[in-house]
Formats: structure tokens, sequence, C-alpha cells
């Protein structure tokens, strides 16, 4: 099944959201927040060993600041939160619900393990990057449920429509994407981890989401690339 691995993926989202929920009286805040920190400096590193993937610093930075000002323009972290608020009302307004599933849905949805993995699942059927995904996106939804609410286990629907999509582009387009552009695309994918690390150890604020489209670029720049 070509989308094995993107089920897999947002299944273990939604377990782990809800066994978050549910073993919250047993999580203290102290305790989520210092393991969020561990697992800020684990995203941060994760984030790193992919950026350092790419060859070509001056695509790389293009491509920041090409896709983050269409981003800020389309203001995608804004239309998140704001798709996040409008969930929370209907659902009796649960604490953090937006802020959750803003985070957690970034988190999940950005950067290398997503983009390549989704990519080997189209391309070749092989969903073992996905598989270990979900390992680790499950346990991460366990902290984060526990501490930012029911909005974490609704990151599985944006996951698997995410990973599906790129899976199925993938099996699609796969002859006209050569290696540069999967390799480009994942460090400045993996620059987005970063500094979604950074948001979770507080020691910064970025809108992380405004700069989904710098993923994207290489793709267009390696076409004209010299």
């Amino acid at each position: 099944m070509i989308f094995a691995g993107a089920a897999v993926n947002a299944a273990a989202v939604a377990a782990g959201g809800l066994a978050g929920l549910l073993l919250k009286r047993w999580i203290s805040k102290e305790l989520g927040d210092f393991l969020t920190q561990g697992l800020g400096i684990c995203v941060i590193f994760i984030g790193l060993q992919g950026a350092l993937e790419g060859q070509e610093i001056m695509m790389t930075i293009l491509s920041m600041v090409v896709g983050g000002l269409l981003g800020h323009w389309i203001d995608f972290d804004g239309r998140l939160e704001r798709t996040g608020q409008r969930i929370q009302k209907k659902t009796g307004g649960a604490d953090g619900f937006a802020e959750g599933f803003v985070s957690y849905t970034i988190l999940v949805c950005t950067g290398a393990m997503a983009i390549v993995g989704s990519m080997e699942s189209g391309m070749s059927g092989n969903h073992e990057i996905l598989f270990s995904k979900a390992l680790i996106d499950g346990v991460t939804a366990v902290v984060m449920a526990a501490s930012m609410g029911p909005g974490v286990a609704l990151g599985a629907l944006p996951v698997f429509l995410y990973e599906g999509l790129l899976t199925l582009i993938a099996s699609t387009a796969a002859v006209w994407l050569t290696d540069p552009m999967i390799r480009e695309k994942s460090c400045v994918g993996s620059l987005s981890i970063v500094m979604i690390g950074l948001n979770m150890l507080k020691l910064l604020k970025i809108r992380v989401a405004n700069f989904i489209p710098a993923a994207f670029m290489p793709i267009l720049f390696c076409l004209f690339w010299p």
C-alpha cells in the first residue's frame, strides 16, 4: 500500500496524543517542561544533521529568504493558528488546543524525515523511514499532549494529508526529481526543525510555519542553478 508509511505515522500521532491525555495526571507541568527541553535539544540535533547534507549555501539562503517572504505574505502560521482556534471553540474551548495543534503539526510535518520518508515511500515503496518517524512522533505526542492538550492528537490529520500528498507526488513525479533537488529541499526543511527546537527551548519565538514554502524553493532553483 503506497500510503502505509503516512497512515502508520498518523496512527502513532493519534495514539500518542490520546495516551498523553490519559497520563496527564502523572506528567506534571514541571516534568513536561523538563522532557520538552530534552526533546528540544534532540529536535535541534536532528535538524542540524539534515541541514548539513546541503551543499549549496547560497541556494539555502535564497530559499529561506524567498520562501520566508512568500510564507509571511500568505501567513501560514496565522492561518494554522486561526484554524486551531476555530476547532477549539467547536470542541468547548480546551486549554491550549490551538497551541498544541499548531506546534505539533509544524513539528511533525516539516523537515527531512517527513520529506525524504514520503518520497522514499512514493518512489520505491519502502516505508522504513516513515515507520521510524512514527515512533519518534508517537513518543513526542505523549509528552506534548500531556502539557498542551488534545490539539496534539488532531495533528494526525495534517500528518496523513501532508505525507500522503508528498508520497503521491513522489510516485508520479519521481522521474523529474533529481538528487540535488531532494538533498537541498531536505536541507532547507531541516533548518525549520532547528527553529522548532529553539521554540521548544523558549529561546526564541519564531513563526516557523511561515517558512514552509522555503523547503520547496530548492526544487525551483535547481532548475536554473549552474
